[in-house]
């Protein structure tokens, strides 16, 4: 359980400028960020290694105006991208937070390939769900284990501390309250204190604990968890102590697309390439392009809490340029067929419902219209033989409300005031998402991440 230790005569163990609580993308953008500034940082991750809900994500970080997209000629600004996140999240995230972290993570993904060596491109081959401009940065293996690699690299050359298997489980600060510390348990059951006059908590939000995840977002409470088991909302329990104002808890990122059971991400491109989902009885239940996010919530509410994603050869060939669905493929995920008959008996899916599907696809595409749930079929793309399939279920991946902050990341009181020397960054910190699923945008949390932790390492 996260505590609150008060203690005026706090004696430490070992002593740093600044204690940086979680290894995930937050947390190391703002050890560099710190350590650049020359200060003696601290990285505390609880697991035998740095990862993160980072790792388990496609490592991909939406930004506008960068070095990347000017390589590529690609045309983006602050404006536009700050207008598709709050039409996403219906305008009921603060405008002023989105803006500041749109015009932060551009600075800090052109930050990090100047002074840290850490290449990106953007991914030019498709749109995601709600942005109307290629601003996906990846780095070269696009995928968010080598994201945080790349950032563990950087942080070792800059002769960062980092401690993994460190668990931290109190903060520790003085009656009037000023930030002294931290008591953390190694897995052996050694205590450790850390002095240290600032804290950023970037051990993002409350997806691991079945108890938070059940009181904020209840829809979610059976759901397959497919996070960080190392998000369990410690940043949250110790706002909470301090008195700190929390936002937007209700807001999480769900994903409607993990391979059920071999529990692996198949990727949504496909989707906004043409694929669609139908649920047991063969028939589609929604608009697959308003986003995977709450899409999780719509196959959440299908029979059996199943669907099957539907594809093609070209879709599938597609599909092979994502290290996530080669996963799939590589645990015998994906069903392929020569004919649609043949599909429908592999899937235990009715024939007849099945064909109606396509036929009405393919109807719609021929109008130019949008179908009845909203979606826009473009004849170009529209299904035919072999056909490829994935059964999946919908996840919770991670949680997007959080501790309430300002321009600096500071921690804020209820009463609008900061709590001197704690920061917040990444999931730990409210989001740009809104208070519910449907606000989230493609690529949010990494938003967050990035830009926050950024803003936190140069403000402590």
């Amino acid at each position: 359980m996260a505590g609150i230790i008060i203690n005026n005569s706090f004696t430490a163990d070992i002593d740093v400028d600044c204690l940086i609580i979680g290894g995930g993308a937050a947390g190391l953008t703002a050890a560099l960020a710190a350590k650049d500034r020359g200060l003696d940082v601290l990285v505390a991750e609880r697991e035998d290694r740095l990862s993160g809900s980072t790792a388990l994500s496609s490592g991909l970080i939406p930004a506008a105006q960068t070095k990347a997209q000017s390589r590529q000629n690609l045309d983006d600004d602050y404006d536009v991208f700050s207008a598709d996140i709050m039409a996403k999240n219906k305008n009921k995230a603060d405008p002023d937070h989105v803006r500041r972290c749109v015009n932060t993570v551009s600075k800090a993904i052109d930050w990090l390939e100047d002074t840290h060596d850490i290449p990106f491109h953007v991914l030019d081959g498709f749109l995601y769900p709600g942005h109307n401009r290629y601003r996906m940065h990846a780095v070269p293996e696009v995928t968010g284990a080598a994201l945080i690699n790349r950032l563990e690299d950087a942080a070792i050359k800059r002769d960062v501390l980092i401690s993994c298997n460190l668990k931290v489980t109190d903060l520790v600060l003085t009656e009037d309250g000023q930030i002294k510390g931290a008591k953390a348990i190694r897995p052996d059951g050694t205590v450790e204190t850390i002095g240290a006059s600032a804290i950023i908590l970037a051990c993002n939000g409350y997806g691991g604990s079945p108890d938070l995840v059940a009181k904020h977002i209840p829809e979610m409470k059976d759901a397959l968890y497919f996070g960080h088991t190392g998000n369990q909302g410690e940043a949250i329990l110790w706002g909470e102590g301090l008195g700190a104002e929390l936002q937007h808890l209700s807001g999480y990122q769900g994903h409607g697309s993990v391979a059920h059971p071999h529990g692996v991400l198949v990727t949504w491109a496909l989707m906004m390439e043409g694929g669609i989902q139908v649920n047991l009885e063969g028939e589609r239940f929604s608009n697959e392009h308003e986003g995977y996010s709450e899409q999780a919530v719509n196959v959440l509410r299908q029979p059996e809490q199943t669907a099957f994603n539907i594809f093609d050869d070209r879709l599938l060939n597609m599909g092979r340029d994502f290290e996530d669905f080669r996963n799939a493929e590589s645990a015998k995920a994906i069903i392929t067929a020569d004919s649609l008959e043949d599909l429908s008996l592999k899937l235990g899916l009715p024939h007849e419902n099945l064909a109606k599907t396509l036929e009405s696809c393919a109807d719609q595409a021929a109008t130019g219209q949008p179908d009845a749930f909203g979606r826009v079929f473009d004849p170009d793309k529209l299904l035919k033989p072999p056909y490829t399939a994935v059964k999946v279920t919908g996840a919770l991946f991670h949680t997007q409300g959080g501790l309430a902050i300002d321009d600096d990341a500071r921690v804020l009181k209820k009463d609008g005031t900061a709590i001197e020397g704690l920061y917040a960054c990444g999931g730990a910190a409210c989001g740009v998402s809104g208070p519910d699923v449907s606000g989230y945008l493609s690529g949010n949390g990494l938003l967050t991440a990035l830009s926050l932790g950024f803003i936190a390492g140069h403000a402590v």
